[in-house]
């Protein structure tokens, strides 16, 4: 029996199968929130890895997901949410799942073995690119070569596993530990070791993210308003950040062809959109960089018309 962690059989399931329903959910719950802490540990990892995928998106690189399996569906859900949240260029973001979207119907294991399939797959890293390759077992094939080929083209990886040791953490700049205890159904990483990387994920590049100037004070300001509820989500966060009304936020948001940030710049004194995209280009595109430096050069205006 494989002595790893993901693989061994929790200490506490003998006759799992035999017990109350009430009292097996109570157990599974109890074994996600087990794995939910070990994150802790992770999180100067998980800081060093935001400044790597930050870093590389804002030099004009992508964003790169690898993997297999449910540590790959758990990939997947992060960078498909990243477009629409923080308004990350989609061309930007990049995964890499063993076997292609043409496996979820059934998640076909034996894709994460295919070495040469991670070659192919591996072309579209580049100089530049950071590469986040997870892996429960911190062994799979598909993944590990990934991460080795992303090294050689002179990417940077960051390296996401559940078992100490674990040989992808040879190929990465980061790696990030989740140490997670055994599965309640031994070997069902979909489970604790899932929820571990469900939420190294979340914070990795929500932390990127607020680097990038894409948050500001908890709200998403770089969100793409493309239905109803994220149109309202949007001009609420300008009626909140500039102190407006609402119908005075959708209308600058109108004037702003949905930015958020340049709608925030023009309810705050900005004389025009260009005006308003002159400054966050100036600021790198953080709002409280282009707020600051708005109200500066209106006290300087101010102070001169006072002479």
């Amino acid at each position: 029996m494989s002595q790893t962690a993901t693989e061994a059989r929790h200490g506490n399931t003998e006759g799992l199968d035999t017990r109350a329903p009430t009292e097996i959910l109570r157990l599974l719950a109890a074994g996600q929130q087990q794995a939910a802490k070990s994150i802790d540990a992770a999180i100067p990892a998980l800081a060093d890895a935001a400044e790597l995928v930050a870093s590389a998106l804002r030099r004009g690189g992508k964003l790169v997901y690898a993997g297999a399996g449910s540590s790959g569906l758990m990939a997947m859900a992060d960078a498909l949410e990243l477009p629409g949240t923080y308004g990350i260029a989609r061309e930007q973001i990049v995964l890499l799942l063993a076997g292609g979207t043409s496996v979820l119907a059934d998640l076909q294991g034996a894709p994460e073995d295919d070495v040469a399939l991670a070659d192919q797959d591996a072309a579209v890293i580049a100089a530049g690119d950071c590469v986040l390759a997870v892996s429960a077992s911190g062994s799979t094939p598909y993944v590990l070569k990934i991460a080795e080929l992303a090294r050689a083209r002179g990417a940077r990886v960051v390296a996401l596993a559940n078992n100490p040791d674990a040989p992808l953490f040879n190929h990465a700049d980061v790696a990030v530990l989740l140490e997670t205890p055994p599965e309640m159904v031994a070997g069902s990483t979909r489970m604790g070791a899932g929820t571990a990387q469900k939420l190294a994920f979340n914070m990795l590049s929500t932390l990127a993210a607020i680097k990038l100037g894409h948050v500001h004070d908890g709200h998403m300001v770089n969100l793409r308003a493309d239905n109803a509820k994220l149109r309202t989500r949007a001009a609420g966060m300008v009626a909140d950040i500039a102190g407006v009304t609402a119908d005075e936020a959708v209308r600058y948001l109108q004037v702003a062809d949905g930015s958020v940030k340049i709608a925030v710049l023009l309810a705050e004194g900005a004389s025009d959109v260009d005006a308003a995209q002159s400054l966050l280009i100036r600021s790198d595109h953080v709002l409280r960089k282009a707020l600051a430096e708005l109200k500066m050069t209106e006290t300087t205006e101010t102070r001169a018309a006072r002479r």
